[in-house]
């Protein structure tokens, strides 16, 4: 019997995680809610680590966000996820813990890298000024596992999801991404009889996106690989690992999509004067596929899913 962390159960990968793991008889998860432990402080997690003995962390902890958000709370973004995952490497370290993944963004890449983007593209270029504080800090994370693992011999991980939805995400009206902004619009749209809805841009750049069960599907299957295998895929210095579908599709066919799934009825109007933002913006996957990983939830299935799962949560879901 293993006993296994998860920081940030209560979010949309830590969640997704704690289902998996929690149907396992050779794991006990070891969870704390915000109340009991807060991440922020290095003593409080220090403690904490010296308290459970963990044989292993998943690092899903993190102050997430849209556009909107990041703007907003630039500081906020930068300080709280710097603090978190130094805090928790460090103490994991301290306290003799062998085996972390740390889960990062694929906003860490150059706004303008080469498509699909590969793990060598991180620090080649210039980041998406609109959430460059919280990249920041998942490249810091990337590095501090990298750092540990090069003086102190450690197997700590990274891996970076591409888009992520599903169960217990966002649905903010202002801070939430674009799959839970758009469930929610369509949907209020659909119960209100509203005859049109508003989308951005042309609907042209092309985006890629990932249910979480699948994110947490990968990530257990990433930390739980052995290491000579693990190792023969990644380089010491290009250690983090992509985790995507491997396909996209334009913004144009995501509405339609989710307006289909939902059920609306009226017309889908663009306002063209708003920005497309980056034309393009798919992982390259190879290396996990090399690693033995394929995603298995298509979009629609699991918009499908994911809407089901809001019309039963209306009450609780952040919104």
């Amino acid at each position: 019997m293993k006993n296994v962390f998860i920081a940030g159960h209560n979010g949309m990968v830590g969640s997704a995680i704690h289902r998996i793991l929690a149907k396992r008889q050779d794991v006990k998860v070891v969870t704390c809610s915000r109340q009991e432990l807060n991440l922020l402080s290095q003593q409080s997690v220090n403690n904490f680590f010296k308290t459970n003995q963990l044989d292993e962390v998943y690092l899903c902890a993190a102050k997430v966000g849209g556009i909107h958000a990041n703007n907003q709370y630039p500081a906020e973004f930068i300080y709280e996820n710097l603090m978190m995952e130094a805090n928790i490497i460090h103490a994991a370290h301290t306290h003799d813990v062998q085996r972390l993944l740390f889960l990062g963004s694929s906003c860490i890449y150059p706004k303008m890298a080469e498509q699909p983007i590969t793990e060598t593209s991180l620090l080649t270029g210039k980041l998406e000024e609109t959430n460059e504080p919280y990249a920041i800090a998942k490249i810091a994370g990337i590095k501090l596992c990298e750092s540990y693992n090069r003086q102190y011999g450690r197997d700590y991980r990274s891996v970076m999801p591409t888009n992520l939805y599903g169960p217990n995400d966002n649905f903010h009206p202002e801070n939430s991404h674009v799959i839970p902004a758009l469930i929610r619009r369509f949907h209020e749209a659909k119960l209100s009889n509203e005859k049109t809805v508003k989308a951005w841009g042309t609907g042209k750049p092309m985006r890629e996106f990932l249910h979480v069960d699948d994110m947490a599907q990968a990530s257990v299957y990433v930390l739980e690989l052995e290491s000579e295998i693990y190792n023969l895929h990644t380089e010491p210095m290009t250690s983090h690992v992509n985790v995507g579908s491997g396909v996209d599709c334009t913004i144009r066919e995501l509405v339609e999509t989710v307006a289909e799934v939902i059920g609306y009825q009226g017309e889908i109007v663009w306002d063209t004067s708003k920005p497309d933002g980056t034309p393009r913006k798919l992982m390259d996957v190879s290396k996990l596929e090399k690693l033995g990983w394929k995603a298995k939830i298509t979009l629609k299935e699991g918009l499908s899913e994911t809407y089901q799962w809001f019309l039963s949560n209306t009450e609780t879901i952040r919104k």
